[in-house]
């Protein structure tokens, strides 16, 4: 199912996870007032000062904003910056036909990477024309099946809407609509350790039915954390990078560009 191993099993692995970038067809398209090419390069640049030694880049979702062509070959040639392999998957602003269509000839959406111990699954919850989250059968099937077919790695589950309550009551609605579907399916392999996604613009690592759950800033704007309505956080862009260790384990972190300028929209409603 996956292409060649990344790295030879027994080795850790480093991931970066650069995830809801928002970015437009012009250049200086801008979102709730921020330029999201300008704060994905910033974002960029703090990856490339802090990680020297990258495996995989994960883009879980929300590359665009207006789901143009222009806007995926921004987000590649911008990520040209670091070579090594990358994996992208679409969220609610995408339009997953468009990506397909850019990326043909690459291996940029491949669903399934095996990397040191670990596999890395990525599961495509979009859905066209909506912004909640769903995984219909054949993601279903395509997760079982790299499951099944590698019992011995350590498995990290990816994809872009969130699978759980992130105590913000405005979000509550537009996240994964079968999350049962997803969790019942993990609780049959025990070498499933963690769940991976986008969306939320902002820091989440809990624990979900022995699952390490874990979510990240956007490379744009931030949500603010357990808000009953729509509102943006003052806090800077970011990423989280990953260490996945031949036992199992996981360490991770999420770093934020310092000293950042930017004016929110704070009347804005939504996005």
């Amino acid at each position: 199912m996956p292409n060649v191993p990344l790295l030879p099993a027994g080795s850790a692995a480093l991931l970066v996870q650069l995830t809801d970038s928002h970015l437009f067809a012009e250049a200086q398209g801008k979102l709730l007032g921020m330029t999201t090419r300008d704060s994905l390069q910033r974002v960029i640049e703090l990856v490339a000062a802090e990680q020297p030694q990258i495996d995989l880049i994960l883009a879980t979702g929300d590359l665009s904003q207006d789901g143009t062509a222009e806007s995926y070959q921004a987000f590649d040639a911008m990520t040209q910056a670091f070579d090594v392999p990358k994996r992208w998957f679409a969220g609610n602003h995408d339009e997953t036909q468009v990506m397909q269509a850019v990326t043909r000839g690459k291996d940029l959406m491949s669903p399934v990477v095996d990397i040191g111990s670990w596999r890395v699954t990525l599961l495509d919850s979009s859905v066209s024309g909506s912004v909640p989250g769903f995984l219909a059968d054949d993601q279903l099937q395509l997760l079982a099946q790299a499951l099944s077919e590698a019992p011995d790695r350590h498995h990290l589950v990816c994809l872009h809407h969130h699978p759980v309550s992130i105590d913000c009551q405005w979000m509550e609605p537009i996240g994964l609509r079968n999350p049962n579907a997803l969790f019942d399916l993990l609780e049959r392999f025990p070498q499933a350790k963690a769940v991976l996604w986008g969306h939320i613009h902002q820091d989440f690592d809990q624990t979900h039915k022995g699952l390490r759950m874990l979510a990240s800033p956007s490379t744009c704007i931030q949500f603010k954390p357990r808000s009953e309505g729509f509102a943006l956080d003052e806090l800077a862009p970011g990423y989280r990078w990953l260490r996945l260790l031949p036992d199992g384990g996981l360490e991770t972190g999420v770093s934020r560009v310092k000293d950042f300028e930017f004016t929110p929209d704070f009347t804005a409603e939504g996005y």
